[in-house]
């Protein structure tokens, strides 16, 4: 379409939310009249799905649970005994900052906390990590760092980077069942490198976790310094506005109860069954245009600010976990998902919007404009021109170089990044999430691929006990199909060879003995003198 068709399909299909200074502009994503007259009944079944979901039907039927994050910002809309439950884990999140703050809890023979360690993954770790990169003050009253992933060498550098302050450092370990492995191993990491400095652990730690859980029974949490709830009903790619997020948000100088409110806000313009006037059922109908109603095309996220880098990477749980399912509501294989990924503007351009530009459509665009270049003033670069203006016109630019070459796009425009902001943009796409989810017929609050990939790595773990077991017993070296009958998987070497490998890597008292571009003729043997690694 031409400028001024253009102007003119711009001005019909912005949203503009007054009470949050946030836009959204649809107009060069590519739905139409019928489009919309095909959707009506999907976003009436929409609007009402949302309604029981927030009314405390069970969305989740695999794990009968109810999907309730939207209760943490508006605990009036819980059932009685939750609402009650929501506003005292607030009060004790407000007085154990306040506390931890004014050094009243401290470590022991020092007078304040100065650091944290947050051990936490998916939703654990994304949210937080987003949140604090976003919105945490410049010069916080604790530094935070995050181990998110069993990696070994990662956890090492978090360890050796706070050095003498670990003697200061509060830990807070994130786990809804305690049985999440990953979780497990940084905890355990972490605790014994307290225990190597003399320090008791408890004295440094804060659980979030469910009574009762695994981690709440092996660690007896009740004796660290603080536990605080996680809730059964909330989610782990929508628990950043729960204790999991509000904890150490606060405890870095983060405002939650801004957040909160944005949220709040959100919420409510949100639940509008109005599709033009609700800016996540337009945000929806753009996903759902263009992919077809089947995802055909990738999330791309632009945000043109330095502090919303990670937001992509909070999104791609969010996103690819509620969507990608490989089944639909009535048992069909629809293998539905959305891909998302993104970097940030104006270092996107002299990256990859290149081939966004020019190379293959599989995607759309997601601007994210800031109003507010910074709180101060701004010197000239050039005059009458900020560098400020040039963010914008970078943004502004690659818009419009993809519009010309029929690459849809959308903009999100905020006044500026603060907590209320990032509140209702979490809100924001929580929502379209489930809107979206009935518009294609799909359950976006259960993830079985998630549980089967738990389960392999269990089985995968189990297999190499039992490799450790057989060759501790075998004296003489032996093949790989030869260890594999011995552990009754004559159809898995491949698999038995990687697991050896990986342990004479890492001086497990495995011996490797062969050509080792040859895999088939490998000998595999225990040396029990070698077998010198930490326990």
């Amino acid at each position: 379409m031409n400028s001024k068709e253009l102007w003119q399909r711009y001005q019909e299909w912005l949203y503009f939310h007054e009470g949050l200074g946030v836009y959204l502009d649809i107009s060069r994503m590519p739905f139409n009249e019928d489009l919309l007259t095909q959707l009506q009944p999907k976003f009436i079944k929409a609007f009402n799905d949302m309604a029981a979901l927030e009314s405390g039907a069970i969305a989740n039927p695999d794990e009968n649970r109810m999907v309730g994050h939207y209760w943490l910002r508006n605990p009036q809309l819980a059932p009685t005994y939750l609402k009650k439950e929501i506003e005292a884990t607030l009060l004790q999140i407000d007085d154990f900052v306040r506390r931890v703050h004014h050094g009243i809890i401290h470590p022991p023979y020092e007078a304040k906390f100065t650091d944290i360690i947050s051990i936490g993954i998916g939703g654990s770790a994304l949210g937080p990590q987003f949140v604090s990169d976003a919105i945490g003050p410049d010069i916080p009253p604790l530094a935070i760092h995050f181990i998110d992933n069993t990696d070994p060498a990662g956890i090492d550098r978090i360890l050796k980077r706070l050095k003498d302050r670990l003697k200061t450092t509060l830990v807070i370990v994130i786990s809804k069942s305690g049985g999440t492995s990953e979780t497990r191993n940084g905890l355990l990491e972490v605790k014994h490198a307290y225990t190597k400095l003399g320090l008791h652990f408890p004295d440094y730690a804060v659980a979030l976790t469910m009574t009762g859980s695994k981690m709440d029974e092996q660690e007896q949490c009740d004796r660290w310094i603080a536990k605080f709830p996680m809730f059964d009903w909330v989610g782990g790619r929508t628990s950043e506005l729960s204790p999991v997020g509000l904890l150490s948000a606060a405890l870095i100088g983060i405002d939650i109860k801004a957040m909160l409110e944005g949220a709040k806000i959100m919420d409510e313009a949100t639940r509008i069954p109005d599709l033009k006037n609700n800016p996540a059922a337009l945000m929806a109908l753009s996903w759902y245009a263009v992919g077809d109603g089947k995802g055909d095309k990738d999330m791309v996220i632009l945000p043109y600010k330095d502090s919303l880098l990670l937001f992509s990477r909070y999104l791609q749980q969010l996103v690819m976990e509620s969507l990608g399912k490989e089944f639909d509501l009535d048992g069909n294989t629809v293998h539905q998902g959305m891909t998302v990924y993104g970097n940030k503007g104006s270092t996107d351009q002299h990256a990859y919007v290149q081939q966004l530009r020019e190379g293959v459509g599989n995607f759309f665009a997601t601007f994210i404009e800031v109003l507010e270049d910074r709180t101060g003033p701004s010197i000239q670069i050039e005059p009458d021109a900020t560098s400020g203006d040039f963010l914008f016109g970078c943004l502004q630019g690659t818009c419009e170089a993809l519009y010309e070459n029929h690459r849809a796009s959308m903009t999100i425009t905020l006044e500026r990044v603060d907590a209320r902001n990032i509140g209702a943009l979490i809100a924001l796409y929580e929502r379209a999430v489930g809107l979206y989810a009935t518009l294609i017929n799909i359950n976006a609050y259960h993830q079985p691929g998630v549980e089967a990939g738990k389960k392999a790595a269990t089985q995968f773990l189990a297999l190499q006990q039992m490799i450790v077991k057989v060759l501790k017993e075998t004296p003489q070296p032996l093949s790989l199909e030869a260890l594999a009958e011995r552990i009754e998987t004559p159809d898995h070497v491949q698999t038995v060879y990687k697991i050896v490998r990986h342990m004479a890597a890492n001086h497990r008292g495995f011996i490797l003995q062969g050509d080792l571009h040859k895999p088939a003729e490998i000998l595999v043997s225990y040396k029990t003198d070698a077998n010198d690694w930490a326990h």
